[in-house]
């Protein structure tokens, strides 16, 4: 995809498997079995997709997957399946050296595990030359978890980009560059921002873990992973409508068949757009 001097470039890393009732919160399963169909230990399948954005200067990652620093049990409980991002780059023929920007969306161990990595037993920066973006208040709240999230951060997967000064630490919504902006979401999490770029009428959004896949884009669709559910339902009632109303294109993160879609509205409320699905 193309737009304006941007190309953009799906980078998918690997899947893993989480509960689906988890995913769906008071969805019955009868109903999202149909299209997320759950393993023998109600697992469905979830993609760890990431974007790459290039232009004549700068090479933008938006998220990094797993990464390859859990063990074997880690990979077993979560039906795991990757490579590390920097693989995946390379598949592209990008090289870890030349990506400039990674903006994390947040800092749960499957969207940021593969911002560091293992090298000689010491866990460095994947990407050596990139300036990492984070929240300040997400990146507080990482280093302080509720009981109830806490083991979705792992500080190896983070601590290390403040430690080789790689950390930039922004304060909201705010723009990246002339075209990219990051907007904030508090529902999943504290301070979860997304990447927004638009050229003239066009825009894509990247949804992150505020709709993780194209099941989720109907409002009471919601994970029981959010801390707060009803600020979920909020902000896809504020988000949604525009989406739709001028035509986003939305880049879903952990659906396993569809990269993006544009949305429609019908009895169900805002749905995919069947016509104007992009699978991987």
């Amino acid at each position: 995809m193309k737009l304006g001097k941007w190309e953009l470039i799906s980078v998918k890393s690997g899947k893993f498997g989480l509960d689906g009732g988890a995913m769906f919160g008071v969805v019955p399963k009868v109903l999202w079995n149909k299209t997320n169909p759950a393993d023998e230990q109600n697992r469905i399948d979830l993609a760890t997709r990431s974007l790459l954005l290039i232009s004549n200067d700068r090479k933008i990652l938006v998220d990094t997957g797993l990464g390859n620093k859990f063990d074997d049990k880690f990979k077993s409980i979560y039906a795991i399946q990757n490579i590390p991002i920097d693989e995946a780059l390379k598949q592209k023929n990008i090289l870890p050296d030349e990506i400039t920007d990674v903006i994390i969306t947040h800092l749960h161990f499957d969207h940021t595990g593969g911002s560091t990595k293992r090298v000689n037993g010491k866990v460095v920066p994947t990407f050596p030359n990139a300036k990492y973006y984070v929240q300040k208040d997400h990146y507080h709240w990482a280093l302080n978890p509720s009981e109830k999230d806490k083991a979705s951060f792992l500080l190896d997967d983070f601590q290390p980009l403040e430690e080789h000064g790689q950390l930039i630490i922004l304060e909201g919504s705010t723009k990246i560059t002339e075209e990219i902006e990051v907007i904030t979401t508090n529902g999943h999490t504290p301070a979860q921002q997304h990447l927004k770029l638009t050229v003239n009428d066009k825009t894509i959004f990247y949804c992150g873990d505020l709709i993780p896949t194209s099941s989720h884009i109907q409002f009471p669709y919601i994970m029981s992973y959010d801390l707060y559910p009803l600020t979920t339902l909020k902000e896809k009632k504020e988000i949604l409508p525009i989406a739709y109303e001028e035509k986003w294109i939305l880049f879903f993160e952990h659906d396993p068949l569809v990269s993006s879609v544009t949305i429609t509205s019908g009895s169900k409320g805002f749905v995919a757009d069947t016509k104007n699905i992009i699978p991987d």
